[in-house]
C-alpha cells in the first residue's frame, strides 16, 4: 500500500514522503498512529498545497532574515566595562548581554542564534555572528569602552 507520511518517523521517514508498505503495517500502525494517510488523489492534492504553502512560507522568512541582517549590520553594540591595570578587563561580554543590548535597539534575538567563538574579553571593537536563518548570518559590531 502507498501511504503519506503526515509526520516524522524516526529512521522511517519524514513528513511529506510517499511510500510503498506492508498493507498490514500501513494499517495497524501508521494510520492508526496517525503517522501516514493513504495515497489517493485527494491526499495527494493535499500534500501538493502544503508544500506550496511552506515554500512561500520559507521563502518570506528568508526574504525577512535578509531585511533584518541589512539592519543588524548597521548597529554597533556598545559596553562599558571595568578595567585594571593595563586596561585589563573584568570578566567578558556574554551571549545573554548581547541579547539584552539587541532587545533594547528594538530586534528580539534568541540567544541560541548568537555565536561567540570567544569571550569578548578584550577592548576595542569586536564582530558577533547572528544566525538569523541556515546561510543568512548578520555581523554585529560590539565595541567595548571602559
Amino acid at each position: 500500500m502507498q501511504v503519506i507520511f503526515i509526520k516524522d518517523l524516526k529512521k522511517k521517514a519524514k513528513k511529506g514522503d510517499i511510500k510503498e508498505v506492508a498493507d498490514g503495517y500501513a494499517e495497524n500502525f501508521l494510520i492508526k498512529n496517525g503517522y501516514a494517510v493513504k495515497s489517493n488523489t485527494k491526499n495527494l492534492n493535499q500534500l501538493k498545497y502544503e508544500q506550496q504553502r511552506d515554500a512561500k512560507k520559507q521563502e518570506q522568512q528568508k526574504e525577512d532574515a535578509l531585511i533584518l541582517k541589512k539592519k543588524l549590520e548597521k548597529l554597533t553594540l556598545e559596553f562599558k566595562v571595568k578595567t585594571g591595570e593595563g586596561d585589563k578587563v573584568f570578566g567578558s561580554i556574554s551571549v545573554k548581554q548581547i541579547k539584552d543590548a539587541l532587545l533594547k535597539e528594538g530586534e528580539k534575538i534568541e540567544k541560541s542564534m548568537i555565536e561567540l567563538d570567544v569571550p569578548i574579553a578584550s577592548l576595542g571593537f569586536h564582530y558577533v555572528k547572528i544566525n538569523l536563518y541556515p546561510k543568512v548570518a548578520a555581523k554585529v559590531k560590539v565595541h567595548v569602552v571602559k
